[in-house]
């Protein structure tokens, strides 16, 4: 799976944010250190167990990949 985050260098800090993952984000001193960062954030959101009601149902849906993956694709993750 792809994420978009944002990233940038603040001061001595990097920074960043999944776009597609509300409340992941990471400060780390090197990118690499802050993508990995981001990755295990991702992962362990992915792994939280979510409980339904009854009645309901989880289930995945698939969309088709934007254009800015096409057009950005040396940029992303």
């Amino acid at each position: 799976m792809k994420f978009r985050a944002v990233i940038k260098k603040s001061g001595e800090w990097w920074i960043g944010w999944l776009v597609d993952l509300q409340g992941v984000n990471a400060q780390e001193r090197t990118r690499e250190e802050l993508i990995e960062s981001l990755s295990i954030g991702a992962q362990d959101m992915l792994d939280t167990e979510i409980r339904c009601e009854p009645e309901s149902q989880i289930t995945t849906i698939e969309i088709p990949d934007p254009a800015w993956v096409f057009e950005h694709s040396g940029n992303l993750l």
